[in-house]
């Protein structure tokens, strides 16, 4: 287990990649970006390319041995293989877009195969959701502590749909019984934010079928950092 400086200097690389990434892809928000298929309705723009390489370069100048596990292309083992670096440079694409204004910026730190940071960042909202384990989970400089409500009929939660159809139709399923029995679901295209919002509380709970660990490696961790729970749909 790497020692809490080195820790600590992972820390500040993953925030100041997430943020310098986060403008990036504010700035080009609004202007004619490409946009290609990797499947029937998963895209990829040119901005999730450009913040890719801007992340793995600041990873690169200070930890050169390290490996890295992103989305869309860099996917190389480092001479240091007990920390692996996970990447979604854009989660929430398809909002990007189309110019919804719902999406973020995901670093997650794996060392020894246990998650040991993230770092989620909204530009939109310039809102950072951060934590390195042990010692809670942040938004900006304010702690984090997820809701107390049990209930299912009080609960807001939130819900996440794949691009591969079986999926989505198994979804759909779970999507009306939750729908029945909640206060509310919202669907917003952009897992790494919905983790994040349970961790601050304004979801009571989040689901989703078949996700990647890009999309879940730094929420995941904020989430239990902020007194949640992360399971399996049989509770383990």
């Amino acid at each position: 287990m790497q020692d809490s400086r080195d820790l600590s200097r992972m820390y500040e690389v993953a925030e100041s990649a997430a943020q310098e990434a986060g403008r990036l892809l504010l700035e080009n928000l609004h202007r004619q970006v490409k946009v290609s298929k990797k499947g029937r309705i998963d895209l990829v723009t040119e901005m999730d390319l450009a913040a890719e390489n801007l992340i793995v370069e600041h990873i690169r100048k200070r930890f050169p041995d390290h490996s890295i596990l992103a989305e869309e292309k860099e996917k190389s083992s480092g001479s240091n293989q007990a920390v692996k670096w996970i990447i979604d440079p854009l989660d929430g694409t398809t909002n990007y877009a189309h110019g919804y204004r719902l999406f973020c910026v995901s670093i997650g730190v794996e060392v020894d195969g246990r998650i040991a940071l993230g770092v989620v960042y909204d530009p939109v909202n310039d809102e950072r959701f951060s934590s390195i384990r042990g010692s809670g989970a942040f938004l900006n400089d304010r702690r984090l502590q997820v809701s107390a409500r049990s209930d299912l009929v009080d609960c807001l939660v939130a819900t996440g749909f794949s691009y591969e159809e079986d999926a989505i139709r198994r979804n759909l399923e779970f999507f009306s019984r939750f729908m029945l029995r909640t206060r509310g679901i919202r669907r917003d295209g952009c897992a790494a934010l919905d983790l994040c919002y349970v961790a601050a509380g304004r979801f009571d709970g989040f689901w989703e079928l078949s996700l990647n660990p890009w999309d879940a490696a730094a929420g995941a961790l904020i989430v239990e950092e902020a007194g949640g729970a992360i399971t399996r749909f049989n509770g383990e």
